[in-house]
């Protein structure tokens, strides 16, 4: 039987036994392994490369020629690089790049994936017109479909913010736009109009034509064996027909990205991890799909389908994926990958239900193709943080294609300047680190990451495989008080603190862009931090200690801090790390413990990007040491007014400002516990201190100081909390409001930038210059107004901000202010372009009279904007209104 002759509903209630017999051409089936697309082109660029002689020297080599290889060879070509080799174990483009499903499409969840994508687009567009070699380049379009209302205000973001051009449209304009989709229940849909269609092997084979014509040698059956290192930095690589000395070294490899980077002398750590991909390639229909048909995403029913042959190529995303090669691959079960008709049903009965004309459609073949996916679903990028020169571009999580092109852009940018010209900080490998690389992790980790690609997340969800790999010593006594986690970097941090009686389960399985369930327990522990004293486990921040027998650690931060770290011992200094441009690549807190150490707090995601940051800019001196000392140390923050009560009760020390004053740092001893850290700091702006404790006196220290704490009213409290407070108090936070193309001069921190002092930091030049010209855009806090906490969906990071009715910039951290009783958001805005298009410099004048709205999900509310926290101002007018308030019920 070669015909789909049933209804949907009749294909549903057939055997799972019976469906593959029923949908698989007993006749003329053509494997998974000889390949989705006819290509005369895509096997080979140079001709038979066992007959090239291998080079015995090289500036870089790359390996894997799939289109990821060939993208970044084409780009350091066009960067002006000479003497690039690259490695292809079999034929060029016969990996997964041969089965790729050919979609070009914008809509990604992240800006900067965005943008990579829409430079493929643009990319693959103008290839045929460089090399003269047709890319099956179609722009089709896009349509990507919402089921529900919560999927209709998913899709409603900011790609108009980038310059994408995409537009909501009703279901009877989905009807006109692709005639095969049922619409009946749809609530809407977004479509893309620059969306495309390529054929892979062609782009790759393209791009490696242009590469090899500018001196690119591309050598095919190759296989690269191991990586050599010497004194950290690459130095050859070893393949199986002999070694190439070279300074660079690319992994590429996609599926073997792991293994490569296992196999090396000194191991990489390349997180990522296979699973089976499948589609189901149709004849052509009895009506052929036209060739710029839009592509169709349906997410709530987890497939997509895009026209190809006249018919039409449809996969999906499953909820019970199959993950594969956790024991190591090779190229043969690649090729040898099987159909699996009873996987693929629930995903054959959603397209069916999507597109019932397909019911007499004849089958071609079902594809089953590998991709790999990453720990957090996003690919991995840049060099790597133990071995210099080594650059890995891998795990696309099924995005290769519309990837390559950006991604190959941004490294070759990388490896010519030195950084990118893009904030690529959310693809950076170094935001894992080798606690991400257990197989085991890999395994279960990617099968939860695979459906998530279409499920819909709403604000603030958790990866729920993966856990409780890193814990602080207080979890369990944590977890049995309530706590309710989040994980950061491979860390449990609580979010905040169920009491008890709360309905535990509703609160779990709270999922919505409107006013969350845990929205009065925040409140309370807000509340509680400015009226009492709380205490939040912030064990998971980044920890290093820096010494020297000389002179030689405070040296080294004086080149890398824009503030003056030659301060008293016990003296605590906010200071950022920036980069020659002048931008953030760390911002942290620096404690001078003695005259020659140094203990350096930063972000938790920064524990292997400080690390290399520093290691890079240290010299080879053996008398500096810098050590990571994150797992020595349980960090805890007492916030509020009564934090200085409980303290001296438990040291016997005045803890006043005027014993203790702010931005200090003392060692003492908590209880029976000595040698713990106070500092009087707290990363919200309230009064407090930070402990951080030997973690063998964790428990006695919290013990001790929940139970002096009693008759303070003192409470757990968790990260949701210290949002609340750090975002109300305008405080930025690095990886989200900061990154390393934002220069304090743009955040309102030049007071932590000192110009004057004798060492030339780096980034200075940079914010000289910036402060001579002025900044083109500043960071700005805005208030909502008329906007309902109960009834209008919530702002949460990524909205455009409007300044007098024009695009003005973007948000970048928001939450509900518990003292402003509003919505505060944080962001940069922009004046518009000056002449000739170059961009205005920005005054307060400009910000301080416009109009500003937030747009979230198209609803546009005002905002005031200023550069400085609004507490003081909205205190004073709400302790006024109580006042008169009390005043009244006083009948004065």
């Amino acid at each position: 039987v070669r015909n789909l002759i049933v209804t949907a509903e009749g294909l549903l209630a057939l055997s799972p036994v019976l469906l593959p017999r029923l949908l698989l051409p007993h006749t003329g089936y053509r494997s998974a392994s000889r390949g989705l697309w006819t290509s005369p082109h895509c096997m080979t660029v140079s001709g038979d490369s066992q007959l090239l002689p291998l080079p015995s020297q090289a500036r870089v080599v790359i390996c894997g020629g799939g289109i990821v290889g060939t993208s970044v060879a084409y780009h350091l070509a066009k960067l002006g690089w000479t003497d690039i080799v690259l490695l292809e174990q079999g034929r060029l483009g016969a990996g997964t790049t041969r089965l790729c499903a050919g979609i070009v499409s914008v809509a990604k969840p992240i800006s900067i994936e965005c943008q990579m994508a829409n430079y493929s687009n643009s990319l693959y567009q103008q290839l045929e017109e460089e090399t003269g070699i047709k890319t099956g380049y179609v722009k089709t379009g896009s349509l990507c479909l919402a089921q529900n209302q919560d999927r209709f205000i998913s899709l409603n973001g900011s790609l108009k913010v980038m310059g994408i051009s995409c537009n909501i449209i009703k279901p009877k304009e989905v009807a006109k736009l692709h005639p095969l989709v049922n619409i009946h229940d749809l609530v809407g849909a977004l479509h893309l109009p620059a969306d495309a269609v390529v054929s892979p092997p062609e782009v790759n084979h393209a791009l490696a034509v242009a590469a090899a014509g500018q001196g690119v040698q591309i050598l095919e059956r190759t296989s690269v064996q191991q990586v050599l290192v010497e004194k950290g930095h690459v130095m050859a690589v070893e393949t199986d027909r002999g070694s190439i000395e070279c300074e660079y070294f690319v992994n590429c490899a996609g599926q073997w990205a792991y293994e490569l980077g296992q196999a090396s002398e000194m191991k990489v750590s390349v997180p990522l991890h296979g699973c089976e991909h499948f589609y189901l390639l149709t004849k052509p229909l009895q009506e052929p799909l036209p060739p710029n048909a839009p592509v169709v995403i349906d997410m709530d029913g987890r497939i997509y389908a895009r026209p190809w042959q006249g018919g039409l190529l449809s996969g999906g995303f499953e909820k019970n994926p199959k993950p594969i090669f956790t024991e190591g691959r090779n190229q043969l079960e690649i090729q040898n990958m099987q159909e699996d008709w009873d996987h693929f049903e629930p995903m054959l009965c959603a397209l069916l239900r999507r597109m019932p004309g397909l019911e007499s459609a004849e089958i071609h073949q079902l594809v089953n193709c590998p991709e790999s996916f990453t720990p957090d679903m996003r690919c991995l990028m840049g060099e790597t943080p133990g071995v210099s020169g080594y650059y890995v571009l891998a795990g696309m999580n099924s995005s290769g294609l519309a990837f390559a092109g950006g991604a190959g852009k941004y490294l070759a940018e990388w490896m010519t300047y030195g950084y990118p010209t893009a904030n690529v900080w959310p693809l950076d490998i170094k935001r894992f680190g080798n606690l991400q690389s257990s197989r085991t992790f890999l395994r279960h980790r990617v099968m939860e990451v695979m459906p998530l690609l279409y499920e819909l997340k709403v604000p603030r969800w958790d990866f729920q495989t993966g856990r409780q790999l890193r814990t602080s010593p207080l979890y369990d006594r944590l977890d049995t008080q309530g706590a309710r986690w989040m994980e950061k970097h491979g860390f449990e941090r609580p979010k905040y603190f169920v009491p008890p009686g709360k309905d535990l389960l509703s609160l779990d399985q709270s999922k919505t862009f409107y006013k969350p369930d845990w929205f009065d327990i925040v409140g309370a522990e807000v509340k509680c931090c400015k009226e009492a004293v709380c205490v939040i486990d912030m064990s998971s921040f980044t920890k290093f200690e820096l010494t020297s027998t000389g002179d030689q650690a405070l040296e080294l931060l004086q080149h890398l801090c824009a503030n003056d770290l030659d301060v008293p011992v016990g003296h605590i200094v906010h200071t950022g790390m920036l980069n020659e441009r002048g931008g953030y690549e760390n911002d942290c807190s620096v404690v001078r413990l003695s005259k020659n150490s140094f203990f350096i707090v930063s972000p938790t995601d920064q524990q292997v990007h400080c690390w290399s940051w520093i290691k890079k800019h240290m010299p080879n001196d053996p008398h500096l040491h810098l050590e990571d000392v994150s797992w020595k140390y349980t960090a805890l923050n007492l916030i509020g007014p009564r934090a200085m009560d409980v303290l001296a009760e438990l040291s016997y020390v005045s803890m006043t400002p005027d014993h203790f004053p702010s931005m200090f740092c003392k060692e003492m001893s908590v209880g029976y516990a000595n040698g713990i850290r106070v500092m009087s700091m707290t990363h919200t702006g309230e009064p407090g201190f930070m402990l951080y404790i030997p973690i063998e006196y964790a428990l006695h220290v919290y013990n001790e100081v929940m139970s002096v704490g009693q008759k303070y009213g003192i409470r757990n409290a968790g990260y949701y909390a210290l949002r609340s407070l750090r975002i109300e108090k305008f405080f930025a936070f690095w990886g989200q409001d900061l990154d390393a193309f934002t220069t304090p001069l743009e955040c309102g921190r030049e007071f932590r930038v000192k110009f004057d002092k004798d060492t030339n930091f780096l980034g200075r030049e940079a914010l000289l210059q910036q402060r001579q010209d002025g900044v083109f855009r500043r960071f700005v806090m805005l208030v909502l107004e008329d906007h309902d906490t109960e009834l209008d969906l919530w702002p949460w990071w990524g909205e455009p901000i409007y300044r007098n009715g024009q695009l003005a910039g973007t948000t970048t951290s928001s939450a509900y202010s518990y003292t402003l009783e509003r919505h505060v958001c944080l962001g940069f805005v922009s004046p518009p372009p000056g002449k000739e298009g170059l961009p205005t410099p920005i005054t307060p004048d400009f910000i301080n009279r416009g109009d500003y709205e937030v747009d979230i999900a198209g609803q546009r509310y005002p905002a005031k904007a200023k550069l400085y926290p609004f507490s003081s101002l909205f205190t004073q007018q709400k302790r006024r209104k109580e006042d008169m308030e009390l005043s009244n019920l006083q009948g004065k």
